[in-house]
């Protein structure tokens, strides 16, 4: 099956895209072209989910074998930036991207500082010099714009307190409550990869929206890509609990100035406007510490890192220490102050 690679006019080497200067680069001599200027090969067509289909490198002719869900990858021979480009067409077209805006140097050294800033990291992990490997991966996710009605009953109650005379008086007022709302959301993000863990790709955010572009195969030269693993149909459900929290927020702020509030009936009656596949970019940090292995992401565009790293029970138990200490200290302090004694 073919692959698409780009090769330099210039030097015949392979091209890729250059996160920097926003083009398709050339390592070896420099040449720059412009993406928006370069035709794209992918036309559409149909696609066989489960096809087992055969590779070749255009550089060397090797075999190219990867995983399903790979849609861009280098070869492991030669190391030539390919594109598969039957599993970027038809219905597994990407609408859009967003480029990555944070090279691998620049990824690296991010993911250092963050490292340094760890507090009770043990002082081992803060050298962030046992990076294993640190992968540029543009991730499928899909973009939903979600149109919710919503109708809300309940019941409040404002409370005052005040004095007259020798008496003290507590009045409660109770009010029926009627909401009619509707909230629209866009671009609201739902990664579509099996192989990526929610909770991770979910702290990634936010992206820059305002920097998707419509979707050239250029872009992916020299990184990994996946294609999804889920339909928007299959994540619709996931989408509409995820605005949940948001809604419930919003309805609260509508209800302030009450004491206290009850809803006696919530209704939510959400509809897919539209979800967009699109192609988001990471970086994936391997790092091995104390013979365990952490896996961390990172925003391409933001250079937000993402991850659970290892905790210095020493550190720990410093921390508490010294909090302990300052405690007593005020504890002692507020009892000489008040002229008593502290045991």
């Amino acid at each position: 099956m073919p692959v698409i690679e780009y090769k330099c006019p210039n030097c015949g080497s392979g091209m890729i895209f250059d996160s920097v200067s926003g083009a398709l680069s050339c390592p070896s001599c420099g040449r720059q072209d412009n993406i928006e200027q370069i035709p794209d090969p992918l036309k559409r067509q149909v696609f066989t989910e489960n096809e087992v289909k055969e590779y070749h490198c255009n550089s060397c002719g090797a075999d190219i074998v990867t995983e399903p869900e790979t849609s861009a990858t280098t070869c492991s021979f030669c190391g030539a930036a390919v594109v598969l480009s039957d599993r970027l067409t038809g219905n597994l077209a990407p609408a859009m991207v967003i480029p990555f805006s944070i090279n691998k140097d620049q990824a690296k050294q991010a993911f250092k500082k963050w490292c340094r800033n760890g507090l009770l990291t043990p002082s081992g992990f803060m050298s962030a010099d046992r990076i294993q490997s640190i992968t540029g991966m543009y991730v499928p996710f899909w973009l939903y714009e979600l149109h919710n009605k919503i109708e809300v009953h309940g019941r409040g109650t404002k409370v005052r307190s005040y004095t007259q005379g020798d008496y003290h008086y507590t009045e409660t007022q109770h009010f029926d409550i009627y909401r009619r709302i509707r909230l629209n959301y866009v671009n609201l993000p739902i990664d579509a990869s099996e192989k990526m863990k929610d909770e991770l790709m979910d702290k990634l955010e936010p992206f820059p929206y305002n920097q998707l572009k419509l979707f050239k195969t250029p872009y992916l030269a020299g990184y990994i890509a996946e294609k999804y693993s889920y339909t928007d149909e299959e994540l619709f459900p996931r989408a509409k609990d995820k605005t949940r929290s948001y809604i419930d927020s919003y309805i609260a702020s509508t209800v302030s100035g009450y004491t206290s509030v009850s809803y006696t009936d919530k209704q939510i009656d959400t509809t897919l406007k539209n979800a967009d596949y699109v192609l988001l970019p990471v970086w994936m940090v391997n790092y091995d510490y104390n013979r365990a292995k952490y896996t961390f992401a990172m925003n391409g565009q933001t250079g937000k890192v993402v991850g659970k790293p290892p905790i210095s029970k020493a550190k720990v138990a410093g921390w508490f220490a010294g909090v302990s200490a300052v405690s007593l200290l005020s504890l002692k302090l507020v009892s000489w102050m008040m002229g008593g004694g502290f045991l």
